[in-house]
């Protein structure tokens, strides 16, 4: 796969990626020289012989060579064409000059009502653009129902990057060593580009919603999307399956593809199963479709730990631009939400992206307290809880493809969540 017109990217581009069931014995090297290719996702050792203990290589070989490697390997091989078919969904909306003094705490404190107050040069800095968007899910009272706000637990963002040197970030992001950029590869997961420009700004926005919701959680930075706001498969499953490795509590994939990925969904089912959570956006083409892995997200080898997330306006109606399916399980305001935006600026993005975000907050304020439900009952919850949306008539088109119920309630989740 050619690196050409990819921006900043100079980690290996793979024209395949083989998932290799490892065997007792096992080693990247022994691996590598029976099969060719490169290891790029090694499990570890304490898993060998293990029957979902896998590898990722990558290859970059004609597909007839391809084809001659499934027919001639020792063992079950899945290959898959690394395409470069990801995309993260939202549209920066507005965008405003931020001052430091905004966020001269060095870190996302409690939301009241939407707004923060920040002491700066002997006055008070509001922030009031959320305040309606917060009100509406509820994140005042559900904020006083879980005052550790998400503290000892990490959301890992896999997208653009983050601007790492914005100062909303200080004090709110994992440790260093947990970082990493699949799209460059390097450990500098950085958001690149122009603001207004393709994806740049994007993971930046997706990390500041959480941290609205969840002031007290660690976001650990994960870039697999370039500039222009794509990615492919190797990355995004490496991605996730490295978060899980680090330690994150919950995955955040504001992100998708109209084509289903074996391999990101192994990925997805291997770390669900060890009970972290992922939640991912439905997608922004007004279709009757939602996107993958979202599209998988009640499928039974992952259902109580994955989670998909659409879009509503604040009067509860489908945005224009959100996806729509039996298959989606909750929506969330996601239009026009203000956060941080690369260079010490804030900026509104609209989208599927946005509203998964409020999400992955939610379940990392729950996260941050004692639990009366189990871990496996918490997003059944988060949906169950959630207000009707097809009370409105304006939704009667898209009955039963809203969620369950519909709209995040973040007050009555946790009040069904928590001791």
């Amino acid at each position: 796969m050619s690196t050409a017109n990819l921006p900043g990217h100079s980690a290996p581009r793979y024209d395949y990626v083989v998932s290799v069931p490892l065997e007792a014995g096992d080693s990247r090297t022994a691996l590598e020289t029976q099969l060719g290719g490169t290891v790029v996702t090694w499990p570890g050792n304490d898993c060998l012989g293990e029957t979902d203990c896998v590898a990722l290589l990558g290859f970059n070989r004609s597909p007839a060579a391809m084809q001659a490697l499934s027919s001639t390997a020792t063992r079950p091989v899945f290959i898959e064409r690394n395409k470069d078919v990801f995309s993260g969904g939202g549209a920066l909306t507005a965008s405003m000059g931020g001052s430091r003094s905004v966020w001269a705490s060095g870190d996302i404190q409690a939301w009241s009502g939407g707004s923060r107050s920040v002491w700066a040069s002997g006055e008070y800095s509001f922030l009031p653009q959320n305040t309606a968007l917060w009100t509406k899910i509820n994140l005042q009272a559900a904020q006083a129902l879980a005052p550790n706000l998400g503290a000892g637990v990490t959301v890992a963002v896999i997208d653009t990057g983050l601007d790492l040197n914005h100062s909303a970030f200080q004090g709110s992001l994992s440790d260093p060593s947990t970082w990493y950029d699949f799209y460059a590869g390097d450990t500098v997961p950085q958001d690149e580009g122009t603001l207004g420009t393709g994806g740049y700004g994007h993971g930046t926005n997706v990390a500041g919603i959480v941290l609205q919701i969840a002031s007290g959680a660690k976001i650990m930075p994960l870039r697999v999307l370039g500039p222009d706001g794509s990615g492919d498969v190797s990355a995004i499953a490496q991605a996730i399956l490295w978060a899980a490795a680090k330690g994150a509590n919950i995955i955040n994939l504001s992100l998708g593809s109209t084509e289903k990925s074996k391999v990101v969904q192994d990925a997805i089912n291997k770390v669900t199963a060890k009970n972290v959570m992922v939640v991912s956006s439905a997608g922004n083409a007004n279709s009757n479709k939602i996107t993958y892995p979202a599209a998988l997200a009640a499928d039974d080898n992952a259902a109580d730990f994955s989670l998909s997330v659409g879009s509503v306006d604040l009067s509860d109606r489908k945005s224009s631009f959100s996806n729509y399916s039996d298959k989606l399980e909750v929506v969330g305001p996601g239009e026009n939400v203000y956060a941080p935006a690369p260079g010490e600026l804030m900026a509104a993005w609209s989208g599927t992206s946005m509203a998964a975000p409020m999400a992955s907050g939610s379940l990392a304020l729950a996260l941050g307290q004692p639990l009366k439900v189990q871990l496996k009952d918490l997003e059944n919850t988060l949906i169950s809880s959630a207000d009707d949306v097809y009370a409105n008539d304006l939704n009667k088109a898209y009955k039963g493809k809203l969620g369950e119920k519909g709209r995040l309630n973040l007050t009555a989740f946790l009040r069904a969540s928590l001791k």
